[in-house]
């Protein structure tokens, strides 16, 4: 992929590695590989994993990386071709086509129907949706998120736009990537994804941090924190992940606990100030619930 400034990409995965964490991004090693393969051999990377452990972001740091365009296309349930794809813009065409009739009107002459019926499909009046705003600016690393949470007849429609690179609008004519775009596609695993969607991806199931990248996470994402609190929330949160909960926090909610803790202008988590910020990193009631009866002192202990 070349970048849209000139830059050169990564040519290494320690490469990739520095130039992601110079966006503030720190992936593990499994991570990096696998985005820098999907770099050089030019296929989707299929990113799977628990909500927050940073599959969004990975694919928006890879695109500040390499400096290519990020495009991204929220999936969810009813998503269809015309949502992701392209669609007409009818109230500006409609006005354009008073405006012709108008003209013709006052010189007195009709309106050519051919002509009219040709300026009312120029591409200034096509909307371009994701999809097919990602084919026509290279490079572009397409975001393609919550896959699982879109239909299976757009699964299969996506598919067909990815394989080809290129789409035909009736009105146009195909519309072709000068370069396919680097499409990342995420999902939380709220359903399974088609073999065939997969097989054409490279794979990466993405963990959980471990505690002391979690922490060098915390301390880059919220520079004003203490050391102190960046552990003790690490800590925390490793612990959490540890009982049977509904929504395990990830490193989202990592993020928000921490900055929560230190909006209150508290250096450490101590039981307290755990009670008092709970709901930035726990989601469901049961979940709250369940760790009051363990006891916060024994999660937020040394």
């Amino acid at each position: 992929m070349t970048s849209a400034s000139g830059a050169t990409p990564p040519a290494t995965v320690e490469q990739l590695a520095a130039a992601l964490a110079g966006q503030g991004y720190l992936a593990d090693e499994g991570l990096v590989t696998a985005g820098y393969l999907a770099l050089r051999l030019g296929r989707p990377l299929f990113l799977e994993g628990d909500a927050g452990v940073g599959k969004t972001a990975f694919a928006q740091a890879l695109a500040a990386a390499t400096g290519a365009r990020f495009v991204r296309l929220q999936c969810y349930e009813g998503l269809d071709a015309s949502q992701a794809l392209y669609d007409w813009d009818f109230p500006r065409q409609l006005l354009h086509l008073r405006a012709v009739e108008a003209a013709a009107s006052a010189a007195g002459v009709p309106p050519d129907g051919t002509e009219l019926e040709a300026s009312l499909y120029d591409r200034r009046f096509l909307i371009a949706r994701p999809l097919l705003q990602a084919l026509e600016h290279s490079p572009c690393v397409l975001l393609v998120d919550e896959i699982d949470r879109a239909d299976d007849e757009f699964e299969a429609f996506l598919l067909e736009v990815l394989a080809d690179a290129a789409i035909t609008i009736p009105e146009l004519g195909r519309v072709a990537a000068p370069q396919p775009p680097l499409t990342v596609l995420t999902s939380n695993r709220t359903r399974e994804v088609h073999d065939a969607l997969k097989r054409r991806c490279l794979y990466h199931w993405v963990e959980h941090p471990g505690f002391e990248r979690e922490v060098e996470i915390l301390r880059v994402r919220l520079p004003e924190i203490t050391e102190r609190l960046a552990v003790d929330v690490a800590r925390a949160a490793a612990r959490l992940r540890e009982l049977d909960l509904i929504k395990p926090p990830g490193v989202a909610e990592s993020l928000d606990w921490a900055g929560a803790v230190a909006a209150l202008g508290a250096t450490g988590l101590d039981p307290e100030v755990a009670a008092a910020t709970l709901g930035a990193v726990l989601k469901y009631r049961e979940d709250a619930d369940r760790v009051r009866a363990a006891g916060l002192a024994a999660l937020v202990g040394a």
